[in-house]
């Protein structure tokens, strides 16, 4: 992976993350705007923008923009990668006090740039989320983006209304200190939460009409989307210690199929015990569920186990945020 490091001398104070997929029409019209709202509001700035494998003139039009304003740089991936690559690719290579993401299809404003770096620069915020109150978007993705971010809210605790809005703002030290991967773009406030960000706000701002090109995204990212934020909970719940959740859910699944296969032994010798005749143990049907929980139960306690042992070999098992030091390393 390329790495970019920010040079400690620069006094750059906005970078621009633009991930393209197919945008040729829309990226000069973008930059222009870019260009003059942060012109116009007195903010030096940078714009990256990420030709995330695209097939039309995507490319040639980031380096004929880069020649008319050499505050415009670009990256292009051989392939088509996603656009959580794309975002960090970008915050890599950022030296902006303050990084926006934006879509490179005109639906995100410029315009809200000079509030959204008010906000952190001056309030405080470690991340603004925009939020597309009002939407130009057909009645079905709207019905399903409420359904969605409804139960975003309910299971990480975030309180946003637009976690997939691309028009976000961060704290320069916050995209150096996290990892965008898979599709986990909608959940970048969840990955800042847990790296110990917890100032997380949130400002209405403009939705416009798609101006060219057609949407690259189908219904099938909601369930993409559901399925994400599932295993970015685990993670971040049970990422460094994977024991906790499959040991305790073996453990307690091979006790309960423990208990009943004791049952029906301790069934029998009753019988047994008072002349009776006993039925035969395999004869009852609790018996193989007491079985198939117990052995389900033990794989789930030798998978936690496995998974502590690939875990403790990671590189980042003990990569820790420190925000501050007080005379460490003084003699």
């Amino acid at each position: 992976m390329t790495s970019w490091k920010k040079n400690p001398s620069s006094n750059m104070d906005l970078t621009v993350v633009v991930p393209a997929y197919n945008e040729a029409e829309s990226l000069p019209e973008l930059a222009e705007w870019i260009d003059r709202v942060c012109s116009g509001s007195s903010i030096g700035y940078e714009v990256i923008i990420i030709d995330d494998g695209s097939s039309d003139g995507t490319w040639e039009a980031v380096k004929r923009i880069s020649v008319a304003n050499s505050r415009v740089k670009g990256v292009r991936f051989r392939r088509n990668y996603g656009k959580a690559a794309a975002l960090q690719t970008g915050f890599e290579a950022a030296s902006g006090d303050v990084v926006i993401t934006m879509d490179a299809d005109l639906q995100d404003s410029p315009d809200e740039i000079p509030s959204l770096v008010k906000m952190i620069r001056e309030e405080g915020y470690h991340v603004v989320s925009g939020w597309k109150k009002k939407r130009y978007d057909p009645f079905i993705k709207r019905t399903t983006s409420r359904l969605y971010n409804y139960t975003a809210r309910k299971f990480s605790g975030i309180k946003l209304h637009d976690f997939n809005c691309g028009l976000k703002a961060y704290d320069g030290e916050v995209v150096k200190s996290i990892e965008v991967y898979g599709e986990m773009h909608r959940y970048i406030p969840m990955l800042v939460r847990e790296a110990g960000f917890r100032n997380i706000g949130e400002k209405v701002v403009q939705h416009q009409a798609r101006k060219y090109g057609v949407t690259k995204y189908g219904l099938d990212r909601f369930l993409k989307g559901y399925l994400d934020m599932l295993t970015i909970s685990f993670i971040t719940r049970f990422g460094k210690s994977p024991m906790h959740f499959f040991g305790s859910l073996g453990t307690l699944m091979f006790l309960a199929g423990f208990i009943l296969a004791a049952y029906l032994g301790i069934r029998k010798l009753v019988f047994v015990s008072q002349n009776l005749r006993a039925p035969l143990v395999t004869d009852s049907p609790y018996f193989y569920i007491a079985l198939a929980v117990m052995i389900i139960g033990s794989v789930f306690f030798v998978t936690g186990f496995l998974a502590e042992l690939v875990n403790r070999r990671s590189p980042d098992r003990n990569r820790y945020l420190v925000k501050e030091t007080l005379n460490v390393g003084r003699n």
